[in-house]
């Protein structure tokens, strides 16, 4: 048994897979860091702690220390138009109410740039990333360090005249966010399965789902920006019409509109997933199709109770938690019909 191990051990092939098992680990770790922190930054949005902290700063890690410290943020944020039009009442112990959460946030987000970088420069230097993967690698390293400037230009939005980020740049930071974490699972899944063969029309198809679905993620995305899940709160009416009324003024910047793209999107991802799930269920196609079938089922339900409710903080987390789940599950799904 001995010898049969060191065998294992010093053959080529049985060392690359090794490798390859070992990085699919550490990128499905960092997709699951950074599906926490979506999670993290809706909470933010929806506790209104997002414009807490009026500087970038990437290279600090610690939050205040002491009262000096705190006198000087709070007094950053006092300055900036959402204490000037909004919250001019409040004192340190509520901006300390809002830091943490935004302050969490950020941490998090430098967190998932050290548990990326500093293992890819290990894997490098022992020589364990495969042939033709380092400029993936180092592509998702650099949308990593994208999101982290997507995300302060979106702060940076708040900050200017309006206590409000713009929903374009908020529905730009959540997108990457998504392609993120689809590449991560993605080249985690191909390096455990590195086989090309594919059901081609069904890849097809479902590569057409996945997209109406992305598309139906932005678009909750502006209806979070502008807060247009607090209005029309009926479904599948709309103040008792199929349409919006006025109808379609603007797709990306009436609140009215906005939200009626999002719920026909929505509906037509639910009704495509739904389909691909029972065909799937019939012919014995892939499981995480069959998955992401089932899924569809639970975040069409959270989005529905989110609007009839008129967007409570704890529907709506769960609703764009359900988004991240939900393109996480349509990666595999994408993955697992090439084989």
């Amino acid at each position: 048994m001995p010898k049969m191990r060191d065998a294992i051990a010093h053959d080529p092939d049985c060392r690359h897979d090794r490798h390859r098992r070992t990085l699919a680990a550490w990128l499905l770790m960092v997709a699951a860091m950074v599906a926490v922190m979506v999670t993290l930054g809706g909470l933010t949005r929806l506790t209104g702690s997002g414009l807490s902290m009026t500087q970038w700063n990437p290279h600090h890690l610690l939050p205040p220390l002491d009262a000096a410290q705190w006198e000087e943020a709070f007094a950053l944020y006092r300055q900036s138009p959402e204490f000037r039009l909004i919250n001019a009442g409040m004192d340190l112990a509520g901006y300390q109410s809002i830091f943490w959460l935004e302050y969490v946030h950020r941490l998090w987000g430098r967190l998932i740039g050290l548990a990326f970088a500093l293992p890819l420069l290990w894997f490098v230097w022992r020589r364990m990333v495969p042939t033709g993967w380092l400029p993936r690698l180092l592509g998702l390293l650099a949308l990593g360090g994208g999101q982290g400037l997507m995300g302060w230009l979106m702060v940076a939005s708040g900050l200017a005249e309006r206590p409000e980020v713009s929903h374009f740049r908020l529905a730009a930071h959540l997108l990457l966010a998504l392609i993120i974490l689809a590449a991560l699972i993605w080249c985690a899944l191909a390096l455990r399965d590195h086989s090309r063969q594919r059901h081609r029309l069904l890849f097809t198809t479902l590569c057409f789902v996945a997209a109406l679905a992305l598309a139906a993620m932005t678009w909750g995305a502006l209806v979070a920006g502008l807060d247009a899940g607090r209005i029309h709160n009926s479904f599948p009416l709309m103040q008792g019409g199929w349409l919006p009324s006025p109808p379609l003024i603007n797709a990306v910047a009436d609140p009215a509109s906005v939200q009626y793209v999002h719920r026909v999107l929505a509906v037509t991802v639910w009704a495509c997933l739904s389909l691909l799930a029972f065909w799937s269920w019939r012919r014995r196609g892939p499981r995480p199709l069959l998955l992401a079938g089932a899924w569809v089922q639970v975040q069409a339900g959270l989005g529905i109770a989110t609007v009839l409710h008129g967007a409570p903080l704890v529907l709506a987390a769960l609703h764009q938690g359900g988004a991240v789940v939900l393109a996480a599950l349509l990666t595999w799904a994408l993955v697992s019909v090439r084989r």
